[in-house]
């Protein structure tokens, strides 16, 4: 596998590196071993699949609060979307910053998502899933959020959101220092 760091401080592009002959390829996707040599997570305790119907769908932005936060692995395995982490550390250098990654089914690309960070996608064409394995299980009561649209971000989505959960769209935003 290849790590590619990414400009969120602990955030990796992780792409495969298959082995490929006249039956087709083979590559390993997840290696305890590297991810450690890389100092990330390697625990993996649940693995979550998103099914999306329609292109422009928006997912997120997600978090798990202290002390049940969590870092994700995540990929598409059908279709294509554009994969966020936003740094929500603030002592971290890259505090508010964000990143996107295309992951597709053909490029078989991932994005690890450290903790204190939140997580989102949008998907890009319709009948989209992706799959992402997560170090903590599900706490209800330390879910956290922000919202998608959020100026101190400034996230570029590549679609007009389309379709979104009330949760989602109710998500609030970061205060702006200096402001109420």
């Amino acid at each position: 596998m290849r790590f590619t760091e990414t400009d969120v401080v602990g955030a990796f592009i992780v792409d495969p590196e298959p082995f490929t002959d006249e039956r087709g390829s083979f590559a390993r996707v997840f290696c305890a071993r590297e991810f450690e040599e890389h100092g990330l997570e390697p625990r993996i305790v649940q693995s979550n699949l998103s099914v999306n119907h329609e292109a422009s769908t928006l997912r997120g932005l997600h978090y798990q609060r202290a002390p049940h936060e969590e870092t994700k692995l995540v990929r598409c395995i059908r279709g294509a979307l554009f994969d966020v982490v936003v740094d929500l550390r603030p002592g971290s250098p890259s505090y508010r910053r964000w990143v996107g990654v295309e992951l597709t089914a053909d490029n078989q690309r991932a994005l690890f998502v450290p903790r204190g960070c939140a997580h989102g996608f949008q998907t890009l064409v319709d009948d989209t899933e992706a799959i992402y394995d997560v170090s903590a299980m599900y706490a209800p009561d330390h879910e956290g959020g922000a919202h998608h649209a959020d100026p101190a971000f400034g996230i570029e989505w590549p679609l007009p959101v389309a379709s979104i959960s009330d949760k989602d769209r109710s998500w609030p935003f970061l205060e702006v220092e200096g402001q109420n």
